[in-house]
């Protein structure tokens, strides 16, 4: 796999609370340079990003109710709406887990529902499930319910819990909402090879802070 072809699957990522402006700049440089699919930013940074990428060819997209997704599902949809208005063009945003827990089904599905409605026809939808916090037959209902709901892709991690992608958890994600929706692996993706094994699993999207080393063959340490 030529590393061009997985520069234009990776969302170049900065979501760290103490993100500067001029590393938001760098961001957006970088995924000019790399010809990324686009950067991941906090909602307050989509504007800025939007104006840098400015007929870049690389998308912004955003983060909703992240990264606990414990916000109303009301502010979740007004949130996607601000962001889009903003200049965001992809939301990724996080399921409410206790809900999911709870095994109330009906609340996680409208939660992921609402925001759908609010991106539909402006902005694509991926819906965060927190495997890290999940059984397996929780991360198969959440990626259900995520289907139902309408929404393009399935991510595993916010990259601030306990544990990021593994390849275990996309290959039961592909398998779980099939052909026609995306799956994005995101946290601890920190390698050229990491990123191969996401994508020979079923990953269509690879969410990560460290994508300028993983298409120059490098391996850092750290993540998102």
């Amino acid at each position: 796999m030529k590393n061009t072809n997985i520069a234009a699957m990776i969302d170049h990522t900065l979501l760290k609370p103490d993100a500067t402006k001029q590393q938001i700049e760098t961001l957006c440089q970088e995924a000019r340079e790399h010809k990324f699919f686009s950067v991941c930013v906090n909602p307050v940074w989509v504007s800025m990003a939007k104006e840098l990428l400015k007929d870049s060819g690389v998308k912004v997209c955003t983060v909703i109710g992240f990264p606990l997704g414990a916000a109303t599902s009301e502010t979740k949809a007004f949130e996607t709406k601000n962001a889009i208005e903003n200049g965001a063009e992809e939301v990724d945003m996080v399921i409410n887990i206790g809900a999911l827990k709870d095994q109330n089904d009906e609340w996680v599905e409208n939660d992921i529902r609402l925001v759908v409605a609010a991106a539909k026809g402006k902005a694509l939808t991926k819906v965060i499930i927190e495997t890290s916090l999940l059984t397996k037959e929780e991360k198969i209902r959440a990626c259900q319910l995520a289907v139902k709901a309408g929404a393009d892709f399935v991510k595993t991690s916010t990259g601030f819990s306990s544990g990021g992608a593994t390849v275990s958890d996309i290959a039961l994600m592909r398998e779980t909402v099939g052909p026609n929706v995306g799956v994005k692996a995101s946290g601890g993706v920190r390698n050229a090879e990491d990123t191969k094994k996401m994508i020979e699993s079923g990953a269509t999207r690879i969410g990560a802070s460290s994508s300028v080393a993983i298409i120059k063959g490098e391996t850092v340490t750290s993540s998102y």
